[in-house]
């Protein structure tokens, strides 16, 4: 359990307090190129660590995320006019481009120092892969670009959905590195799902609940080994990494694509739960794509609009009980991003972490607390950067696979954890 003083530390992410200082020295993904297609469109109101932003892409195709609000009057610029090079208010006709400086001010001369003197507060947004990444912290700290695997694939080979979650990112981020639950919550959809059924992997899952944990620190976060038994003594061991502050990549299954999740914080109550797929070595079929559309797998159906999943709290998340009683489903909730979601959900906006009892399947929820406490310390205090920035931290992999006993997993999985262009993850 954590102390009341470290659950407020750990979980609160606004403008000046040691998470939301520690968010802001990251590349965070802000959204999808896809929701700004072409040149002068609308613009898309988007809410990142507390702070109400607008993503603009101007006649020239140069990308931009400001504030929302004119400084003139704070009107929404959401209902101003994307044109010839700049976001215009249409209260009073003030313009900004996509930096944040003020091109004009029509009352006012052109050499009105108000025109020099207000700007709105602007932060840069690049695209790599199909995600448009932001950069918050001070200019001076900004890492390279993020290398994650899936995000430099060509597009044909993966696939990345985002939605709003209404809960705290950190119960919401454990629950991606928390692999014991998977045989439970998840036993019967692991089997239906086209995104996951028909490996070996899944009859070792689903053969035994007794799972032991292994963590072992990498540079960039953590690699957390769940171990269970398989054939001849040895192990199946599914490796989860995960790499500060908030990515996770999920064990893959098969030759089903690799999965994982971001989750970065709109503000301390909500959180945008990013999930991506992709192919090492291969496009994604037609087939993967549509179960994907469709709310298969860790993505799903949601209001386009608002990024809500029509299964929600409002509606107990579509909770089919003679499902969950036949056998359906093992929690009565379809799809496994609502599974999880539920239960996460069900916990508060945010979970009071004095009252938990953990055991040593938890292990790898305990050492992330940890290192991100750790870190967001180091960074207030001495001005320490925290790891995972550097973009060849990146480059690691998940993977399942059987292994002999008596090496430690990460010596005996080698070069399994390291991406390997060309060569498909190790996955059983």
């Amino acid at each position: 359990m954590l102390r009341k003083e470290q659950n407020e530390l750990i979980t609160r992410t606004d403008a000046g307090t040691p998470m939301g200082e520690l968010f802001r020295r990251y590349w965070l993904p802000a959204l999808l190129a896809s929701e700004l297609p072409e040149n002068d469109c609308p613009p898309l109101r988007v809410k990142i660590l507390g702070e109400n932003l607008l993503a603009l892409r101007d006649t020239q195709g140069r990308y931009g995320l400001v504030e929302e609000f004119c400084p003139h009057r704070r009107v929404s610029l959401w209902f101003g006019r994307n044109e010839e090079c700049g976001i215009r208010c249409s209260y009073h006709g003030w313009k900004f481009d996509v930096t944040g400086k003020c091109v004009d001010i029509p009352s006012e001369p052109e050499d009105s120092p108000a025109r020099k003197r207000v700007r709105l507060k602007a932060y840069p947004l690049v695209k790599i892969g199909r995600v448009l990444w932001t950069y918050m912290g001070p200019p001076e700290s900004q890492p390279g670009p993020p290398q994650f695997e899936f995000a430099t694939v060509a597009d044909t080979q993966s696939y990345v959905s985002r939605r709003w979650q209404e809960c705290n990112y950190l119960q919401a981020m454990e629950g991606g590195i928390d692999s014991s639950h998977v045989g439970w919550l998840h036993k019967v959809t692991i089997e239906s799902d086209p995104l996951f059924q028909g490996t070996k992997g899944n009859e070792y899952t689903l053969k035994d609940a007794r799972v032991h944990f292994e963590v072992v620190e990498q540079p960039a976060g953590l690699y957390i080994g769940a171990r269970r038994s398989a054939e001849n003594g040895n192990h199946y061991w599914r490796i989860t990494t995960w790499v500060m502050p908030y990515y996770t990549q999920i064990p893959p299954r098969g030759d089903h694509p690799v999965h994982g999740h971001f989750w970065v914080p709109m503000d301390d109550e909500n959180c945008m739960a990013w999930s991506y797929d992709f192919h090492p070595v291969r496009a994604l079929t037609p087939r993967e794509v549509k179960a994907m559309d469709d709310g298969e797998g860790i993505h799903v159906r949601l209001d386009p609009t608002t990024l809500r999943p029509f299964a929600n709290k409002d509606n107990d998340y579509l909770m089919d009980r003679a499902g969950q009683k036949g056998g359906k489903t093992y929690s009565g909730v379809e799809g496994f991003a609502m599974q999880d979601a539920s239960l996460q959900e069900s916990m508060g906006p945010i979970i009071d972490r004095t009252r938990e009892n953990l055991v040593p399947t938890d292990m790898g929820i305990v050492i992330a607390r940890r290192q991100l406490m750790a870190a967001a310390s180091a960074l207030v205090e001495k001005g320490a950067l925290p790891p995972g920035r550097e973009p060849e931290t990146h480059l690691i992999r998940s993977a399942s696979l059987v292994l002999p006993p008596g090496k430690p997993f990460v010596e005996a999985a080698g070069e399994a954890l390291r991406v390997r262009k060309g060569e498909r993850h190790a996955s059983v």
